[in-house]
């Protein structure tokens, strides 16, 4: 009896300790949690324009060291979630202060996006996605969520977990290039809400087709030549419609199942060649069809001869510009002239109806 009556404060002592401690982990867990969310940001602007207090600053330095990311790079994304981009840590891409003070007034949300890049591969969406993650109104996942077309039997609020946290007024976009040519994505995008507004980046098909099948060589070395995948009878000059990267071009079918479900009005169509040659025009034609102010502009590129496009860069920094990776602009093998006359023959009428459906003519004929 006078032991058990000696030990009982001991016990209660141990019972205390091990509520605080456990107390303790959780706040620990939920600060590492929330500095995780917060987006980056480069310290010595923001201090300079608006000093943070003493514990928002140690907040910061915490997720500094922790995870250091740039957002115009996305080495970590797989060859088919976008190639990447070449890596200049400590530039960002957007706009700092108000990154940083939604993340620490706790104002940020995360949304289900308003506007989507779906297609088409091999056109030019990475490129178009990091030069819209240029803007300060808008938010964008870095990785293709392939909701609509592989994994929606996990819902709404799955998907919704994958965007990033904006601010009122701020746009939550995603891109995912298979959506255009998967035939249940319209559909299942209206359900989600029937004034989203569709971006498609379009390309020459024939060339589109060829960085088809040279990005996936790169990978797959043994496959057969271009040109056999291309005919199901190459005597009989026939075109292969089942193979996918002659499928893709065919904008004009793919399209008629888009329009079943929202109006034209809804999508805005850019060229692929032209975000290269001209990206501040194309820029201005995406920036104007979302509602936003124009922030993206000529001053953000710089063209780089020996990659053959353009790289982007802040104008109010001497920083080297960020270019697209080296699994972009990959050599394109030597295709047989008929070969690709005979696919630009076969192209021809569906160019021609994508031309009048969206009243404008990209050229490729």
């Amino acid at each position: 009896m006078e032991y058990s009556q000696s030990t009982q404060p001991v016990k209660n002592k141990l019972f205390v300790f091990c509520i605080m401690l456990s107390l303790w982990v959780y706040m620990l867990y939920c600060c590492v949690g929330y500095c995780v969310t917060t987006p980056s940001f480069m310290m010595e602007e923001r201090s300079s324009r608006n000093p943070l207090k003493p514990l928002q600053k140690q907040a910061l330095e915490m997720f500094l060291k922790s995870q250091s990311r740039d957002l115009l790079n996305s080495e970590s994304d797989a060859d088919s979630r976008g190639d990447g981009w070449e890596e200049n840590k400590g530039d960002v891409a957007y706009d700092e202060d108000s990154g940083v003070a939604g993340a620490l007034n706790g104002s940020e949300t995360k949304k289900l996006p308003q506007a989507i890049i779906i297609g088409v591969k091999k056109g030019g969406t990475r490129a178009l996605l990091e030069f819209l993650r240029l803007h300060p109104d808008i938010r964008a996942v870095g990785a293709e969520p392939h909701f609509f077309d592989r994994n929606y039997e996990k819902g709404l609020e799955w998907y919704r977990e994958l965007m990033p946290k904006t601010e009122e007024g701020q746009l939550t976009m995603e891109k995912t290039p298979s959506y255009f040519v998967t035939k249940e994505v319209p559909g299942r995008i209206h359900a989600m809400s029937k004034d989203t507004k569709l971006i498609v980046v379009v390309r020459d098909p024939v060339t589109r087709a060829i960085s088809d099948y040279t990005q996936t060589r790169s990978k797959k070395p043994d496959i057969p030549s271009f040109e056999s995948l291309t005919f199901k009878n190459i005597t009989a000059n026939l075109i292969d419609t089942s193979w996918s990267a002659v499928q893709i071009g065919m904008y004009a079918r793919h399209l008629e199942q888009w329009l079943q479900f929202f109006p034209m009005s809804q999508l805005l169509f850019v060229s692929g060649e032209r975000l290269i040659s001209n990206p501040a025009g194309e820029m201005a034609r995406v920036q104007h069809f979302l509602g936003l102010r124009r922030e993206v502009t000529h001053k953000h590129f710089h063209f780089n001869p020996a990659k053959g496009f353009p790289c982007l860069k802040r104008p109010e920094s001497n920083s080297r510009p960020h270019c697209l990776g080296k699994t972009k602009g990959r050599t394109h093998p030597n295709i047989h002239p008929d070969v690709i006359q005979r696919l630009r023959e076969f192209y021809k009428p569906f160019n021609k109806k994508f031309y009048h459906m969206t009243g404008h003519d990209f050229g490729w004929d």
